[in-house]
């Protein structure tokens, strides 16, 4: 009976109802070879021997120039204090999500997830709208104080740089520790009070201890983030600060020292791996049995004025971080440049204002993301699914090795995997550098994980029952996945669908390396309009990110619909 349940001594039919063809299974595995390791190796390769032989110059010059010593350092530190400065930030509201109930609490929570899941060019072009020359809070200054010029410009400043990573991680602290706060038992607290321990004491000695775990997962995670930043380093930062990210892209695409970027390609790729195997060994270490309970148990409406008035003022502080770049850049993109409301930088958006022979309109780049969203949305879907049965078909042995080779291009820099293609894609045996399906199998890449994680859940609450009875009837497995697997999967696939779908149009780090000039997506167009001169290609940038924006958004909001239920682990 237990076999029976668990799946295993199945019978020949339930084999073949349960599993694909067996080279189909090769095709994920196939595609991780060929376009992530392939290319991460070709990096090794001209980092250590870059004329065909073994040479360490290129490392040699990273450890001995103070430059580059000063962009690693730079990169990591600014990655700590934005780490810090969100965990500080979004901890009183983990709390406040975690143990309180109050009106609009759903939707709020909602969302301070948009903001994660925007294209980080977009979150520095609303930040740009908000705190530049020409933002928001200089328009109304200017207007209070009756200047000529504006007062305040933290554009091209390290303050613009946290402001955005807050903005951006800020909703991975809470979601992860307020999601496991909210889980645990009040009674461990209530003892600790019972027995004389304070407000503080029984945080610091009881609580603090316990959320150790989520807050280590959590902020390793937002340091990864700010660690590989490229987009707000890029925009925000200026040719001040420059992160790895941002100098493999300026030594590749620029000074084409290609052997100079790969080494800071290599060193960025140990320190990332360097980072998952800290965070493997931090949950090893601090994870404890737990007595968990349902978050409905955990949570109470606020009881005094006080607990009102600490509710009221996380709300405030969340739509003030969180509303008010993206209501900025909202409003920008309907009156810059001009002297009221209106759609003229909207309509700008096909109009080649220079004249020039190699213009591309804006608008034939939301076309071009458009087109590569939907064959990323292909491919992820056929490998995505490929991998998932065969994560859920085979032993634990087998699924604890696959597992996180399936996941390995979550930490891997989208920058690193974008140059990787340059390297290696570029000449035989694959040759693919001007091929248009290198912008979406990159899109891909980055969306594989996405896409696994929203379907395998799934795929594993199928009761074996089910297949095994389709089977004694008399179905084919082709008709017992149609039937049966499909339309309970069905909501899941939509899901990861709407995942690399939004994954595709915002991605940027890959796609600036690879994408040729007469056929930019959505974000590299942006990023060329803000390289510009004037108001009106600023207004078509802001037009442009607003729409970017508006698809990103939706396309959460179906995620959210679809995994009613819970299905999907993200």
């Amino acid at each position: 009976m237990i076999s029976r349940l668990t799946g295993r001594g199945k019978p020949p039919e339930w084999r073949g109802v349960f599993s694909l063809p067996a080279l189909l299974y090769l095709f994920p595995l196939l595609f991780l070879a060929i376009f992530y390791f392939y290319p991460l190796l070709s990096i090794f390769r001209l980092s250590l021997r870059p004329e065909g032989h073994w040479a360490l110059d290129s490392l040699r010059k990273l450890a001995s120039t103070s430059y580059y010593l000063r962009t690693l350092w730079f990169t990591t530190w600014q990655a700590a204090v934005s780490t810090l400065l969100t965990l500080v930030l979004a901890f009183p509201g983990a709390y406040v999500f975690a143990r309180f109930r109050f009106p609009g609490k759903s939707l709020l929570q909602a969302m301070t997830t948009v903001p994660f899941v925007l294209p980080t060019i977009v979150v520095a072009v609303a930040f740009s709208a908000l705190l530049g020359p020409r933002g928001w809070v200089n328009i109304i200054l200017m207007r209070l104080l009756a200047l000529d010029a504006p007062p305040l410009n933290l554009q091209y400043t390290l303050w613009a740089i946290f402001l955005a990573h807050i903005f951006y991680n800020y909703t991975v602290v809470l979601r992860i520790v307020g999601g496991f706060w909210a889980n645990l038992d009040p009674q461990v607290e209530e003892v600790a009070r019972t027995l004389g321990a304070g407000r503080w004491r029984t945080f610091w000695h009881v609580t603090l201890p316990l959320l150790m775990p989520a807050i280590s997962a959590a902020s390793l995670l937002v340091f990864i983030f700010c660690f590989t930043s490229f987009g707000v380093i890029l925009i925000l930062g200026g040719p001040r600060f420059a992160t790895l990210e941002v100098e493999i892209y300026r030594q590749a695409a620029h000074l084409f020292n290609l052997p100079v970027a790969a080494a800071l390609s290599l060193a960025q790729i140990l320190v990332t791996f360097g980072l998952m195997w800290v965070y493997t060994n931090l949950q090893a270490r601090h994870t404890v049995p737990l007595r968990l309970q349902s978050r409905e148990a955990a949570q109470r409406w606020p009881a005094n004025g006080r607990e009102w008035l600490g509710v009221l003022a996380n709300v405030a502080f969340m739509l003030l971080l969180l509303v008010t770049p993206l209501a900025a850049l909202v409003e920008r993109s309907f009156s810059v440049g001009q002297a009221g409301y209106s759609l003229g930088s909207y309509r700008a958006l096909g109009v080649n204002l220079r004249g020039s022979i190699t213009f591309v309109p804006p608008l034939e780049a939301v076309r071009n993301s458009l087109g590569f969203a939907g064959v990323t949305v292909m491919l992820g879907l056929a490998l995505g699914l490929t991998a998932a049965y065969l994560l859920a078909r085979e032993r634990e042995s087998l699924h604890a090795l696959l597992d996180p080779v399936f996941m390995l291009p979550l930490g891997t820099s989208a920058v690193t995997l974008g140059f990787g293609f340059i390297v290696a894609l570029g000449h035989p045996p694959l040759n693919l550098r001007t091929s248009p399906l290198l912008i979406p199998l990159a899109h891909t890449l980055v969306a594989f994980p996405f896409v696994v994680r929203s379907i395998l859940p799934a795929l594993r609450g199928i009761h074996p029952h089910l297949r095994e009875a389709a089977a004694v009837l008399g179905a084919t497995p082709r008709r017992v996945w149609w039937e049966i697997d499909l339309p309970m999967v069905g909501r899941a696939l939509l899901v990861g669908a709407v995942f690399a779908f939004t994954i595709s149009m915002g991605e940027f780090g890959a796609t600036i390396f690879i994408a040729r000039p007469q056929v930019p997506t959505m974000p590299v167009a942006i990023f060329r309009l803000l390289s510009q001169p004037g108001a009106r290609n600023y207004g078509q940038a802001l037009a442009m990110s607003t729409l970017l924006m508006l698809v990103c958004t939706v396309g959460f909001v179906a995620i959210e619909r679809f995994r009613a239920g819970g299905v999907g682990e993200f």
